[in-house]
């Protein structure tokens, strides 16, 4: 009889954040074999997540429900059910179904991680997905004029351009599960999604921080494919990583993904009434400073643009899977 040999240990990977974007790339990293945590974002203040986190003093559930949604093992119509949003109603309108449970098991578990907890066992979450902080915090922007907008929502509506983003408080504790995390893992992701209000929120928490440039794990930035209005007007794949280098006063990753494909021209028109255009890659600058780049056709177009999941899973794959490899 043959016996069968030790099973590999998955893959770590740690995956920070928060928004569409995020959620986009967990759907194909999930048919990974991987062990994935999500760290995402407790700054949001809009919409439905705002209303919740105001009256019910919780933590912003939206982000966070959507990257549940993203992980969890469920069927494509208790999918489309968490995140089905009422469009009428006294005291419902606006409300996402999914943001509602969320908050109705943060008062029935009694805090927040618990709830998010307890909704990922329900729903047969592929990972684990922590917030950054129990708590919600305030995020600010001083813009390059010296005026400081306050609020994740207002942020990229103040029409300037953003110097720097700080967090109230400053000194915010994470999650221990969170840094224990990136201390175990094998990978850290960062992005894509927005880079003031839900990539570098996270990178503003001290002790995740830390961590981060702690980490022996390859580091990887997964870069927007389209700048974002208020928030990146013009900015190239360089300027990505020199805010984040700004904030956090250190060169985090090893690689860069971006995309090189093209964008048919409908849709850059389409983009371009809005404000938003493809992110430049100024190569030489970028190799210039040591990231190592992995440039693909990346995109998808069906109603928005978006990251092609199953191609961008691949190639973290293999860059996760050749450095473990090199470490052995």
């Amino acid at each position: 009889m043959k016996l069968a040999g030790p099973q590999l240990e998955r893959p770590r990977i740690v995956v920070m954040g928060g928004g569409t974007g995020l959620s986009v790339m967990l759907r194909g990293l999930k048919q990974k074999p991987l062990d994935i945590t999500a760290i995402v974002t407790v700054a949001d203040d809009g919409g439905s997540s705002g209303i919740l986190r105001s009256e019910l003093q919780m933590p912003p559930p939206g982000d966070i429900r959507n990257v549940l949604t993203a992980l969890a093992d469920v069927e494509p119509l208790m999918a489309d059910l968490l995140k089905y949003r009422f469009s009428s109603g006294s005291g419902l309108a606006g409300h996402s179904l999914g943001n509602l449970i969320l908050a109705a098991m943060t008062d029935i578990s009694g805090d927040f991680v618990t709830g998010v907890r307890e909704l990922s066992r329900v729903f047969a979450v592929r990972g684990r997905v922590l917030p950054a902080a129990g708590e919600a915090v305030v995020l600010h922007a001083e813009m390059e004029d010296g005026s400081v907008v306050s609020g994740e929502s207002k942020i990229p509506e103040a029409g300037g351009r953003i110097k720097r983003v700080f967090l109230e408080p400053t000194h915010v504790e994470p999650l221990p599960e969170a840094v224990e995390a990136i201390e175990r893992a094998d990978a850290i992701l960062i992005g894509p999604g927005s880079l003031y209000t839900s990539i570098l929120p996270n990178l503003l928490v001290p002790k995740l921080a830390e961590a981060v440039v702690a980490s022996q794990a390859v580091k990887i930035f997964i870069c927007n494919v389209m700048t974002q209005p208020g928030e990146t007007d013009n900015y190239s794949v360089g300027d990505h990583l020199q805010a984040v280098y700004d904030h956090v006063g250190h060169q985090l990753f090893d690689y860069v993904i971006v995309n090189n494909g093209d964008i048919p021209a409908q849709v850059l028109d389409k983009y371009a009434e809005q404000g938003a255009r493809p992110v430049q890659l100024d190569l030489e600058s970028v190799t210039g400073q040591g990231y190592k780049v992995v440039a693909d056709t990346l995109v998808l177009f069906r109603t928005y643009l978006r990251h092609d999941a199953d191609r961008l899973s691949q190639h973290i794959y293999q860059l996760v899977q050749n450095w473990i490899l090199r470490r052995r």
